[in-house]
């Protein structure tokens, strides 16, 4: 396990697309699904990794949370399964169907969507927002779930993601000052596919 922080790519990054399997229903899931929402949130995350074990139960009353909000959550893993086979697809998808996820969990088998995320660890958080319907999505927030890690005593409450989602919802802007990079595992990149990105 290498400890890697978010990237922190600039704020207002237009969503980057993508369109990948869900590990549960097998159906594609891409932004433009996402067309009548105000919000998307785009979670990086992965099975094995004792970082995002440390918070999956708040990830799940996120998603339940906000099931009848203007906010669509995706979460995708990108690790290299062969690898580390618990982040396989069927693995993955049992550990949707335990925790009792509402929302879709993708596979990024070539792992070129976590690059266009410029996505870096697990768990790692993108927040997209617009002004309008139909508008394009734009970044708003990425970084930590919260300032809890496992070992450091102090609770999973989701809440830097919580208050940024209220803040895009409400129309208001998120002040850098309140995003903080995620630390987490580094994304399990397949042989000669490591990004230039990638914190060494």
């Amino acid at each position: 396990m290498v400890l890697t922080p978010s990237v922190m790519i600039p704020l207002g990054t237009p969503v980057p697309d993508f369109s990948l399997p869900d590990v549960v229903s097998g159906r594609k899931i891409s932004p433009p699904d996402f067309g009548a929402k105000k919000a998307l949130l785009v979670m990086f995350i992965c099975r094995h990794c004792p970082y995002v074990q440390h918070v999956k139960f708040e990830l799940a009353c996120l998603g339940k949370d906000t099931v009848k909000k203007e906010l669509a959550i995706v979460a995708i893993s990108s690790n290299d399964a062969t690898e580390y086979p618990d982040d396989k697809p069927a693995s993955l998808k049992a550990m949707a169907e335990e925790l009792g996820f509402v929302f879709p969990f993708c596979y990024d088998e070539s792992q070129e969507i976590a690059k266009k995320y410029s996505a870096a660890c697990t768990p790692d958080f993108f927040l997209f927002g617009r002004s309008k319907n139909n508008a394009p999505f734009t970044l708003a927030y990425r970084g930590q779930l919260d300032d809890s890690r496992p070992g450091n005593g102090k609770p999973v409450t989701g809440r830097d993601v919580r208050d940024a989602i209220e803040s895009v919802l409400a129309g208001t802007s998120i002040p850098a000052s309140a995003q903080r990079p995620s630390i987490g595992c580094n994304i399990k990149w397949k042989t000669g596919n490591e990004p230039d990105y990638f914190a060494h």
